[in-house]
């Protein structure tokens, strides 16, 4: 039979700290012996300096409160609200109102997204060629999504994918603005594309 190994002083400390954050299944009053005792000092000693939030916990220090933050990712429609105005400024300020009409549309609601994007290259090229300064794209608003599906689908696939073809060649050497329509010309499921003046 082997001998129990006594407890050296600074291990009795560190099982003190650990006891401490406990919660005792069953409460019980304390013993006089243990008010009385004092209670031990830390390990370390010193001056106590500001804790770094990133610097590892000793044992028995409480966690700060954090606040959570969601931070959701951005839309298209946030991208195009941020993007800087290239057209005229008062230009800018009828279309978004919905003052311009514009020359010319195309409706890619119900496309696959490959015949999608070569009708809006034939239809965008062909409206600059011919000087056209504004035309409609319509892509509908995308499916809505469904509370009770239990698969992630991707929705309005055409909405978010034409403002990117619009910014990549051909089409951006045509391309001067695009916006988000007013409603009246479709509002969330269309866009106004303004195109550059041909030299």
């Amino acid at each position: 039979m082997t001998r129990r190994r006594k407890l050296r002083p600074e291990e009795q400390e560190l099982w003190q700290q650990v006891a401490r954050t406990a919660d005792p299944l069953h409460k019980r009053p304390a013993r006089k012996s243990e008010e009385a005792k004092p209670a031990p000092k830390p390990l370390s000693s010193g001056k106590e300096t500001p804790r770094d939030p990133l610097s590892p916990f000793t044992m028995g220090d409480k966690s700060a409160p954090r606040t959570q933050t969601h931070v959701f990712p951005k839309t298209t429609a946030d991208h195009l609200h941020e993007a800087p105005v290239r057209m005229d400024a008062k230009a800018f300020t009828r279309l978004k109102r919905g003052k311009l009409v514009p020359e010319a549309r195309i409706d890619l609601h119900g496309m696959t997204v490959d015949r999608a994007h070569g009708a809006l290259a034939q239809f965008i090229l062909n409206a600059h060629a011919r000087g056209f300064r504004l035309v409609l794209v319509i892509t509908g608003k995308g499916q809505r999504e469904d509370p009770y599906d239990p698969m992630p689908r991707r929705r309005g696939v055409l909405k978010t994918q034409v403002p990117m073809w619009l910014q990549m060649p051909p089409l951006a050497g045509a391309v001067l603005q695009v916006s988000q329509s007013h409603r009246k010309h479709g509002g969330e499921g269309a866009y106004y594309v303004y195109l550059k003046r041909r030299r």
